[in-house]
């Protein structure tokens, strides 16, 4: 279990359960703070001093394998894995480096330390001024509350408002710095894992670049160094939705904190003073509790929690309540108060004091005093409501739009990503989901509607359904299997859930993804992968019944979910499941009597270069197909070069640019003819035209290429052998996304050979993937 999502409803209970949770995240971020720095030391000799270099490499290699990136939520994205592993696979690398004594070049300076200063100064050091505005605030908001209930009751009304007025405007600084705080405390989680990862990255491209002796090492570095890419992206493009989602949460609840109050088994908690007497003439003393009261039993317990003692927290007590009853002034000198009478101690009433009257009004109603006001306490969430049905006007609707956007919009750049103009999309979704113009409106043939705005009219639909079209009630059953478990057993699972929906859910959604299917077949022009896709309907087709951090975490697995949806959809919508709901599969060995699988590291599985086919493929009118800067931004190259690149040649994650080519360190050279200014340049993953992070996503015909042929050292060519077929001679699980998984008399059409040497590739079931050579018999 990572790192306990921070609610900010928490933020205004300020219980010290919320105290424990975010001395646990600064904790986290100050082990983060000083690995950085011990990072940026050993980078340093690694530069300073050639004598020192292979000590300086073993110790920052050390580094690199101890320390573990933590989590918020409860589990992690297959990129997130392979992030969280880059670390180690990194220290692996520079193991094999550490007899050699080449001096790094001055570039490593600015591809290393200075992003690594730049982020813990920028980022950590913002952090930790925003700690101690926020213990600043603590300290001064609860010494000012203590003062301001100290006051007499007896003073001026006049005096007591001001009081009142003050001590309120202080509580609210204090609130909105806390949600500020806990705001920017759970970015940062975030964001370290691609900030501190992708200049490490950058710093191996150059040291094998000037390593002429780890040429080899580097080849095999190259392939894990672009799926790591990929993987970095990825995460990157999730913590931007994220992100925003996240802050729309955190606007909503300080607009309106006791509207989004999570739901729990009590019916009220927070803090309240108890009047603990003495023995005179020692009089008595008010000391805070953090209370909390079940109606249904009748418990009341309270913790003595001291926030300016470091938070430390006493010995719980629990008794069961008898009554309540409202204390005047008359009877006490201090406001706010009410007494409490436990049912093992009759006739001896505990005086306790809220913070204010209107407290004092909550907790008498939760507690049926006597005296108490008849208050509203219907604070469940609000339903997203909206005139948008699943009915025969809701079909219309998304199939004119399909068919609109497929007639007029299937290569426009950033489809779907683009957003139409507001007061357009609710002019056109207001046309579309009246009955009387529903059938009027042409949206294929007239030029009144862009395809952003017919775009963001369909996705503005599905987001006003009263439920979610995957419904609330799955939503959790389709996360679970996102978060663990082998490809196979992920895409079993969201087939058999598919198959418990609704009828007419299911329907819309099985209209829907064969349209997202075809938009990404265009990913070359359109720009639209599988993983784009997934981030732009995940929150549309799922959401959770309960707005949290915790569900907005959560987040990247709903894209996830529409990635397998888009991905495998022929089998998902065209064929049955099996009747019990699949469990978890780990990944398989292969059969006792099936040969063993080819693999170029010993001990060790060879992660798939993915997208290597595509590298060397030219873009297409890449001057004419410049599309707006997007709403959730895929990244740009600029992220990924060196950031100040010498005039002759420049360092770059993926090796050198001279020009307008980018030359391999694996030896190719792929022309690329990009005349874009580098702010316009697409995003990685849509520069190397990457259909999806996942490889077996890419069922586009593979081209033509030379490879250098590892049994002669020649150059030979991957001729494409069409229509070509192949049978299964033996059953296989695949062990990686890229891999397919088939049973024995499994036919494969269009088989190929891989670049890889000891497999092929071959489509199975619409499926396109890798197939050990061993395992098929050519027909």
């Amino acid at each position: 279990m990572g790192l306990q999502p921070l609610e900010f409803s928490d933020c205004y209970l300020d219980s010290p359960w919320f105290r424990e949770r975010v001395r646990a995240h600064e904790a986290e971020l100050e082990k983060t703070n000083k690995f950085i720095k011990e990072l940026l030391k050993d980078g340093k000799n690694l530069i300073a001093a050639t004598k020192n270099l292979s000590a300086a490499q073993r110790k920052f290699a050390h580094s690199l394998r101890d320390f573990k990136f933590e989590f918020i939520g409860d589990a992690e994205t297959d990129d997130e894995r392979y992030i969280d592993a880059s670390l180690h696979e990194f220290s692996n690398f520079l193991k094999n480096l550490e007899e050699q004594r080449e001096i790094l070049a001055l570039s490593v300076t600015e591809t290393l330390i200075k992003p690594l200063e730049r982020f813990r100064k920028e980022q950590l050091g913002a952090v930790k001024e925003e700690k101690k505005k926020f213990d600043k605030e603590t300290e001064k908001n609860y010494s000012l509350l203590e003062k301001h209930l100290n006051l007499s009751a007896k003073k001026k009304e006049l005096q007591l408002q001001e009081a009142d007025n003050q001590v309120e405007q202080n509580r609210k600084h204090f609130y909105e710095l806390s949600l500020e705080y806990v705001c920017k405390l759970q970015e940062i989680q975030e964001r370290k894992k691609f900030e501190c990862v992708e200049p490490v990255l950058s710093f191996f491209q150059g040291l094998f670049t000037f390593y002429h002796q780890g040429y080899e090492l580097a080849k095999d570095f190259n392939h894990y160094k672009m799926a790591l890419q990929i993987n970095i992206q990825n995460t990157r493009n999730r913590f931007e939705g994220t992100r925003s989602e996240v802050e729309e949460l955190m606007n909503k609840i300080r607009r309106n904190p006791q509207e989004h109050k999570r739901a729990n088994h009590f019916t009220m908690e927070g803090y309240l003073y108890v009047q603990e007497k003495r023995p005179a003439p020692f009089g008595s003393s008010w000391v805070k509790h953090y209370c909390m009261y079940r109606k249904e039993t009748k418990k009341f317990s309270m913790i003595p929690f001291e926030h300016r003692s470091g938070g430390k927290v006493g010995d719980a007590e629990l008794f069961v309540l008898t009554y309540c009853t409202k204390r005047n002034t008359d009877t006490i000198d201090r406001r706010f108060c009410f007494d409490l009478e436990a049912s093992d101690r009759p006739g001896v009433p505990v005086t306790m004091q809220a913070f204010s009257e209107e407290d004092r009004k909550l907790w008498m109603e939760a507690l049926d005093g006597k005296e108490a006001l008849l208050i509203n306490l219907n604070k469940a969430n609000a339903k997203r409501e909206g005139n948008a049905q699943l009915d025969k006007i809701g079909f219309t609707i998304i199939k004119k739009c399909i068919s609109a956007v497929e007639t007029r919009g299937i290569n426009d750049q950033g489809l779907y990503r683009v957003v139409g103009v507001s007061s357009k999309v609710q002019r056109l979704l207001s046309l579309l989901m009246d009955s009387k113009t529903c059938n009027e409106v042409d949206l294929e043939n007239s030029v009144d509607w862009e395809v952003k705005t017919i775009t963001s009219a369909m996705k503005q639909y599905l987001r006003s359904l009263p439920e979610p079209l995957m419904t609330y009630e799955l939503h959790g059953e389709f996360i679970v299997p996102a978060k663990s478990g082998s490809p196979e057993s992920r895409v079993n699972a969201v087939h058999f859930l598919v198959h418990k929906l609704p009828e007419k859910n299911k329907e819309m959604l099985e209209i829907l993804v064969k349209h997202l299917a075809n938009v990404s077949k265009h990913a070359k022009r359109n720009l639209m992968t599988v993983a784009n896709l997934g981030v732009v309907f995940g929150p549309t087709l799922m959401r959770p019944q309960e707005e949290t951090v915790a569900a907005i975490m959560d987040l990247k697995f709903q894209n996830i979910v529409v990635e397998i949806l888009i991905e495998n959809h022929e089998k998902i919508f065209k064929t049955l499941p099996d009747a019990t709901f699949p469990e978890p599969i780990s990944m398989s060995v292969s059969p006792p009597n099936a040969p063993p699988r080819q693999s170029r590291r010993q001990g060790q599985r060879i992660k798939r270069p993915l997208a290597v086919y595509n590298l060397c493929l030219e873009l297409d009118d890449a001057d004419s197909h410049s599309s707006p800067r997007e709403d959730t931004p895929t990244g740009s190259m600029d992220s990924l070069s060196s950031q100040s690149p010498t005039p002759a040649f420049s360092s770059s994650p993926l090796g050198l640019l001279d020009g307008n080519h980018l030359i391999m360190d694996s030896g190719d050279l792929a022309g690329w003819t990009t005349n874009l200014p580098a702010q316009s340049r697409p995003s990685m993953v849509s520069w190397m035209n990457i259909p999806s992070a996942n490889p077996a996503a890419t069922d586009a015909a593979l081209p033509t290429f030379f490879f250098p042929n590892p049994a002669t050292g020649t150059d030979r060519a991957v001729e494409s052998v069409a229509h070509r077929k192949a049978r299964a001679v033996y059953p296989c699980e695949a062990e990686h996304s890229s891999e397919l998984s088939f049973q024995i008399g499994a036919i494969f059409e269009d088989v190929q050979f891989s670049r890889e040497p000891g497999w092929l590739e071959g489509t199975l079931n619409g499926k396109r993937g890798l197939i050990p050579q061993n395992y098929v018999q050519f027909l």
